[in-house]
């Protein structure tokens, strides 16, 4: 994610540009009304109201003081929503309204308002002792009157967005799009060239056996969590400086200062300059974000499935809809062919070596915790069978089939040993049964 996606994502981009934009307007028409006071509009001029001095400043006064209002009530009902949803969603979702444009947008305008109402006050002249001519920009003030009506229908907006985006289907689908968008970003194309497409290459094998031996370590130069890591950079100054890079973090982990980021090979190439290139290239922040790490939307929906699991909230419908948006990012996560962790370069040399996500680790998060959590709900156990079923279709690998033909016979242990009716340990055993056959398929069918 690069600097300026960042900066477009904070809470405050949007209204800081609306407010700037106030001030051109301010001073353009005010401007305007200077060139044109003395000039006869003709029919045009049955556009402007004009209220006078004391009428203008009076109008501009109650426009800027209920704005300022009406923004500062705004402000605490979002802070009042982010408190309610973060206690009952989880608190990681509190970034979804941070970079929601929704509550940007009706923050700006209103503050944008206000400081625009501020600045056409100020050129408001009335005629005094000294001679001075009375000016009103009757242009600017009839503006101010329309942005304040436009006030009106955001402030109606406000209302409705607000309260939608508590529902939960909102929030989930928030989640979801960012793990669809992520997965159709980081896995239809390769980063620098598969070892499958470089002739004669042979993978593991290409890396060099004394890596860790005479490799130089590459350490963090700040605690958090690694955001994204720039692939193509890292390709370029390992062949650049004819060098293997082998990452030992990838986005979504947590580093600490000091701890390894990569090690280098052969390790007398780096030097100061080249150590901090390599640094940069890994991008480390206070947060996770979902843009390069897609474990981190898929735990988001967990997340929410296991709170709404808990006693104190027991709420399993909630827990379906968490299931149901997250086989949508796990069938499209299974169905696409993972980047290699071998990087090379155009002549077919191994420059970087990345870990990424694998599949299993992610279902075997998931599976664990509904079994944890989910073992007295048989509606939730029912759905985390059919989405093991539907991630295991669109995956086919073997691997995948066999890890989750073994949770699918823990989670049935765990469950008889919950001591459930009868009636509901026959029903999911059967349904277990019958998915692990479907595996059995999967795999035969899949990939090799």
């Amino acid at each position: 994610m690069s600097r300026w996606t960042r900066l477009r994502q904070s809470f405050w981009f949007l209204p800081a540009m609306l407010c700037a934009l106030a001030l051109v307007l301010a001073e353009s028409l005010i401007f305007l009304d200077q060139r044109l006071e003395d000039v006869d509009l003709g029919p045009l001029g049955v556009l402007i109201t004009r209220v006078g001095e004391s009428g203008s400043r009076d109008l501009l006064g109650a426009i800027a003081g209920s704005m300022l209002t009406v923004a500062s009530t705004t402000f605490s009902i979002t802070i009042a929503v982010l408190a309610l949803s973060s206690s009952t969603y989880g608190p990681r979702l509190v970034r979804n309204f941070m970079a929601d444009r929704g509550n940007q947008f009706v923050l700006g305008i209103f503050v944008a308002t206000f400081l625009y109402s501020l600045l056409v006050l100020r050129s408001v002249r009335v005629l005094d002792e000294g001679g001075e001519d009375a000016f009103v920009p009757h242009l600017a003030v009839n503006v101010a009157v329309l942005l304040a009506v436009l006030a009106i229908g955001v402030l109606v907006y406000f209302i409705h967005h607000i309260s939608d985006s508590v529902q939960i289907w909102t929030l989930a689908r928030q989640v979801r799009t960012d793990l669809l968008t992520t997965v159709d970003r980081l896995y239809p194309e390769q980063i620098g060239r598969d070892s499958q497409d470089v002739e004669d290459a042979r993978g593991a094998q290409d890396t060099p056996s004394r890596l860790e031996v005479d490799g130089a370590p590459v350490a963090s130069q700040q605690t958090g969590y690694v955001q994204g890591v720039n692939h193509e950079d890292l390709l370029t100054l390992a062949g650049k400086h004819d060098l293997v890079v082998s990452l030992r973090v990838r986005p979504g982990h947590h580093t600490i200062e000091g701890t390894t980021l990569a090690v280098v090979w052969p390790g007398s190439r780096l030097d100061d300059d080249l150590l901090e290139e390599i640094g940069e290239a890994v991008r480390i922040g206070q947060a996770r974000t979902p843009h390069e790490d897609v474990e981190f939307s898929v735990l988001l929906l967990e997340e929410m499935a296991v709170r709404a699991l808990s006693p104190s909230t027991n709420d399993p419908y909630t827990a379906l809809n968490a299931l149901d948006d997250l086989s949508a990012g796990l069938v499209l996560l299974a169905g696409r062919r993972p980047p290699s962790p071998y990087r090379y370069d155009g002549q077919g040399q191994l420059r970087v070596v990345a870990p990424g996500v694998v599949l299993t680790d992610l279902l075997d998060h998931l599976l664990d915790a509904m079994r944890l959590y989910a073992i007295e709900h048989p509606s939730v156990l029912h759905r985390t069978l059919e989405l093991v079923q539907q991630v295991s279709a669109a995956s086919g690998q073997p691997a995948v089939c066999k890890r989750m033909d073994t949770q699918v016979r823990r989670l049935v242990e765990a469950f008889a040993l919950s001591s459930p009716q009868g009636c509901d340990a026959e029903e999911l055993g059967g349904h277990a049964d019958r998915v692990r056959r479907s595996l059995v398929g999967s795999a035969v069918g899949g990939q090799p």
